[in-house]
């Protein structure tokens, strides 16, 4: 049965959405649900020149304070992950008017609070124009983009003084205001790759002469994938739902002889 198992999750090729909650870091989100597949096939993790047991990824790193749709890629799957860093996104976010924080969320030690009770609904949704199109953005500190091989966030955290990226391309193709309760407003968001919603509501709630941070962020489609029933939470991490979804998404066939192998070998290990 564990040699059946392993020979089946060794087999398993494309891409699946799994829900990443919040609090945890996509990272930690992909080494939990990789744990459990290779705890549930009988297998062992190990690496040997660079080559994994079970070759897993994610498409795009969400931030650990906010929650929704996360891009898994299983065996050759992995390949095609890079399509979801560049494609498009959506978002539903809740913004915090007068108060900014150093990681532009909740999960932050603020550090400015000013007025808001000069914001109307009329000004949020005329502020919504400037970024929407092709449009500079600065990312945030808090962020894993590198320097020197390094994230900021790490760096930051070590008490490293950094400076800011320089502000770069990124596209909004679409950004409407769905509810206006100050000091709360919450936008639906479709951008494309390289988009920080962080910096967005810090813009916004610059241009409103005021601040704000994200107080709520989930992620609700990538690509052709969206945060609906398909989604995996982490009741359905197992090699037999996955293998539902995968069937689904048409994932890659390509031979798997070498890693059928290894899993057999891993099973009989386990067993012996």
């Amino acid at each position: 049965m564990a040699a059946e198992k392993a020979s089946r999750l060794l087999s398993l090729n494309g891409l699946f959405p799994v829900y990443k909650p919040p609090g945890a870091t996509s990272a930690q989100t992909l080494n939990d649900l990789k744990s459990r597949l290779l705890k549930e096939a009988g297998l062992k993790e190990f690496t040997k020149r660079r080559k994994q047991t079970l070759k897993m990824g994610h498409g795009g790193t969400l931030d650990s304070a906010a929650s929704g749709l996360l891009v898994v890629g299983i065996g050759d799957g992995t390949k095609m992950l890079g399509v979801m860093l560049t494609g498009s996104k959506k978002y539903t976010t809740t913004g915090q008017l007068g108060k900014a924080t150093d990681t532009l969320d909740a999960s932050g030690t603020v550090t400015e609070e000013k007025p808001y009770d000069h914001i109307t609904r009329e000004a949020v949704e005329m502020a919504l124009g400037r970024f929407t199109g092709s449009i500079l953005q600065v990312p945030p500190l808090f962020s894993a983009l590198k320097k020197n091989g390094k994230r900021l966030s790490c760096l930051v955290r070590e008490g490293v003084e950094v400076e800011a990226k320089p502000a770069r391309p990124v596209v909004v193709y679409k950004l409407s205001l769905t509810h206006f309760q100050p000091p709360l407003f919450t936008l639906d968001v479709e951008c494309g790759g390289g988009f920080y919603v962080r910096s967005l509501i810090r813009d916004i709630g610059e241009a409103l002469s005021s601040c704000a941070s994200v107080k709520d962020l989930i992620r609700t489609k990538q690509g052709p994938f969206t945060l609906d029933d398909d989604t995996l939470r982490a009741e359905r991490w197992d090699i037999e739902h996955i293998a539902r979804v995968l069937q689904t998404s048409a994932p890659p066939q390509e031979p798997v002889c070498k890693r059928l192998k290894t899993a057999e070998d891993g099973a009989a290990a386990v067993q012996s």
